[in-house]
């Protein structure tokens, strides 16, 4: 097992040096100068000099990328230019709503897809099974950002329940601040949950052929026990991966959403960057996402070696 941890692990760190390197020369070869761009058109090239300096926008790339990577690994990661402001803190501040809302999202996802897959699984080519893969199908059609604004309008609109937006604050307490993101994470879970209900359903009814599972029928155990506890357990491998898949999908992927509920979280802080050319909060912000995304399948492929131990002799 140490030696399977250790391989996942070098493989992790090389990534995560590969992404740093894509991240920041993508950033150094776009058009424009970030200078120029917060002191305005009619800025004196004097001034738009002057702040270049000040913003360390005239050192070489080299210098500049080891400055950026030596500053994470310390925990220093500058000053926005717009917000001027640390960065540490403007992601902390848009982490504590989008890493929850991402939580309740993937939450409502796995129980959706799982109670739908299995059921779906048990009644193959019935009719349960043919509505809820015909509702899939319309879940994976319809875009998320779509189905925020009917969810805004029937339950927001009309029904009142909800805020049509906005993000009071964990200040003013847990359950108003949840109450607040279920509306997105709703909309969020639905494509998801369509996509991973399908794919439980495939691997169910790959692992409902095997011979235990008639095995464990003629014993007695009931077809619901069966499912349950042997069944969905061997059929996990490509469900893990898919929920891992979307997990990543759920914390990289909020920014629409984030908008339309105006939430204002990581998302919203890299689109907003982006428009004032913060190419300090950019960077910063997607190599946070990066990270998130190569620790997600890092932990998947731990699970891995956790559900099928034939997974950790193969890799060894």
């Amino acid at each position: 097992m140490s030696m399977f941890l250790l391989k996942r692990l070098l493989t992790l760190l090389a990534t995560l040096a590969g992404a740093s390197v894509v991240i920041f020369l993508v950033l150094e070869i776009l058009p424009g100068n970030a200078a120029q761009m917060l002191m305005g058109p009619d800025a004196a090239p004097e001034a738009v000099q002057a702040l270049a300096v000040k913003l360390g926008l005239d050192l070489p790339p080299m210098q500049r990328y080891w400055q950026w990577v030596s500053g994470m690994l310390a925990g220093e990661l500058g000053t926005s230019y717009a917000y001027s402001s640390p960065v540490l803190e403007l992601v902390l501040e848009r982490l504590a709503l989008t890493v929850p809302l991402a939580v309740m999202a993937m939450a409502l996802t796995t129980v959706l897809a799982l109670v739908v897959g299995v059921y779906a699984a048990s009644r193959h080519n019935r009719l349960g099974d043919v509505g809820l893969m015909g509702l899939t199908q319309i879940g994976i059609a319809v875009p998320n950002f779509w189905f925020a604004i009917l969810l805004i309008l029937l339950f927001s609109v009309h029904l009142q329940w909800f805020s049509a937006g906005g993000f009071p604050g964990w200040d003013e307490g847990v359950a108003e601040a949840l109450k607040a993101l279920l509306l997105p994470a709703l909309s969020l879970a639905v494509v998801q949950a369509a996509i991973l209900a399908r794919i439980t359903r495939s691997a169910v009814l790959e692992v409902l052929r095997e011979d235990f599972v008639r095995t464990a029928r003629a014993k007695g155990l009931s077809q619901r026990a069966t499912l349950w506890r042997h069944v969905l357990r061997n059929a996990m491998i490509p469900v893990v991966t898919v929920m891992g898949l979307q997990f990543a999908n759920l914390l990289a992927g909020t920014i629409v959403v984030e908008n339309v509920f105006y939430l204002p979280g990581l998302g919203r802080l890299i689109f907003q960057s982006i428009s004032n050319r913060d190419l300090i909060v950019v960077r910063n912000c997607v190599m946070l996402l990066a990270t998130m995304v190569i620790i997600v399948n890092f932990v998947v492929d731990v699970l891995y070696a956790v559900i099928d131990p034939r997974v950790k002799a193969s890799d060894i």
